[in-house]
C-alpha cells in the first residue's frame, strides 16, 4: 500500500500548468514577425545584408550547440531561441559591417550573455542587445558606419540631432540609412501586429515605453508640438524594433503587470535622456540594457502581496 501511495504521488518537475504555446512555437512566431523587417532590410541594403543575417544566425545556433555539447547538456537549439537572438542581433548591425562582426557578436550573445548564466530563462539581459553594446564598445568605428551602396552619410536621427531636417515619409517607409532592421517603421509594425494577434506579446511594455518617450520628447526637446520632429524620433534609431521585439523579452522584463508598466516608462524616459542629452542619437539599446539590470528591483516594489498578508498587517496594527 505504501509503495502504491508513493507511486501515486510521484509527479514531474514544475511547471504543472502548461499552456498550449511551447517555447519553440513562441520563438517561431517571433521569427515570422521579424521577417517583414528582415526582407525589407535585405531589399533596402542588398546582398551583403542578407549574408550578414545568415552568418549571424548560423553563429548563434552553432555556438549554442557547441556549448551544450562541450558542457554535456541537453541540446537546446531546437527551441529556436538562438535563431531569434541571431536574427535580432543581425537586424541591429550596420548593413556594411564585415561578416566577422556577426560571428563575434553572435558568439558573445550566446556564450557570454546567455549560456554562462544558465541558458534560456536565466540570462539577466537581452543577449542580442548585450552583444550589440559589446560590439559598439569594441568596434565603434564599424558599428557607427552606415555607409553602403544604397546610402551614404549619417542616419536620420544623427541628422536631426545636428539640427537639420529629414524626410519623415522616407523614415516611416524605411528608405534611409541605418541598421539592417530598424529603418522601416511599417515593416516593424506589421510584425508587431502579428505578435499581438497571436498573443505572444501585449501592449503593456510597448505602449508605456512609447507614450512616456513621446511625452518626454514633447516636454524637454524644446521643439514643442513639432510633428515632423516627433515622428522622426519615433521612426528612427531602432525605437520601434526595441519597443516591440526586445523590451518585451519574457526573460528580461518584469513579470508583474505593474512592473511592466513601470519598466516601459523607465525605458521611455531613459531613451529620451540618452537621445536629447547624450552624445549618441540612438539610446534604445542602452536604455533597455539598463532597464534589464533594474528588473529585480522593479519586481520587488511591484509584486502583489501574498493572500491574507494585508489582513494580517491590519490586525497587527490594530492590536498595537
Amino acid at each position: 500500500m505504501e509503495n502504491g501511495l508513493d507511486t501515486m504521488f510521484q509527479v514531474s518537475s514544475n511547471p504543472h500548468v502548461r499552456a498550449k504555446d511551447t517555447t519553440s512555437r513562441i520563438m517561431m512566431y517571433v521569427v515570422i514577425a521579424l521577417l517583414p523587417a528582415t526582407v525589407f532590410g535585405v531589399f533596402n541594403f542588398g546582398l551583403h545584408a542578407l549574408l550578414l543575417v545568415i552568418v549571424t544566425v548560423l553563429t548563434t545556433v552553432f555556438a549554442e550547440y557547441i556549448y551544450d555539447r562541450c558542457m554535456k547538456k541537453n541540446i537546446t537549439v531546437m527551441d529556436f531561441s538562438a535563431v531569434v537572438t541571431g536574427l535580432l542581433l543581425a537586424l541591429n548591425l550596420p548593413p556594411n559591417a564585415p561578416l566577422w562582426i556577426g560571428v563575434i557578436g553572435g558568439a558573445f550573445a550566446i556564450i557570454v550573455v546567455k549560456m554562462l548564466f544558465g541558458g534560456l530563462g536565466q540570462n539577466f539581459m537581452n543577449p542580442a542587445l548585450g552583444a550589440r553594446c559589446f560590439l559598439l564598445i569594441s568596434f565603434t568605428s564599424i558599428m557607427t558606419n552606415f555607409d553602403c551602396d544604397a546610402y551614404t552619410g549619417a542616419t536620420p536621427l544623427a541628422v536631426v540631432k545636428a539640427g537639420e531636417s529629414v524626410n519623415v515619409l522616407e523614415m516611416v517607409i524605411g528608405r534611409t540609412a541605418g541598421t539592417i532592421g530598424e529603418t522601416s517603421m511599417i515593416a516593424i509594425l506589421v510584425g508587431a501586429a502579428f505578435l499581438l494577434v497571436m498573443k505572444v506579446i501585449d501592449l503593456r511594455v510597448p505602449a508605456s515605453y512609447l507614450i512616456s518617450f513621446t511625452l518626454f520628447i514633447l516636454l524637454f526637446s524644446g521643439r514643442g508640438l513639432d510633428a515632423e520632429y516627433l515622428v522622426s524620433q519615433l521612426a528612427g534609431g531602432g525605437l520601434m524594433l526595441g519597443a516591440f521585439f526586445m523590451a518585451t523579452d519574457y526573460v528580461t522584463r518584469p513579470i508583474t503587470a505593474k512592473g511592466q508598466y513601470v519598466f516601459g516608462v523607465f525605458l521611455g524616459i531613459m531613451t529620451g535622456i540618452f537621445r536629447l542629452f547624450g552624445p549618441s542619437a540612438e539610446g534604445v539599446s542602452y536604455a533597455i540594457i539598463l532597464g534589464n539590470l533594474l528588473v529585480p528591483l522593479i519586481e520587488n516594489f511591484t509584486k502583489p502581496a501574498a493572500f491574507g498578508k494585508k489582513k494580517i498587517r491590519k490586525e497587527t496594527s490594530k492590536n498595537e
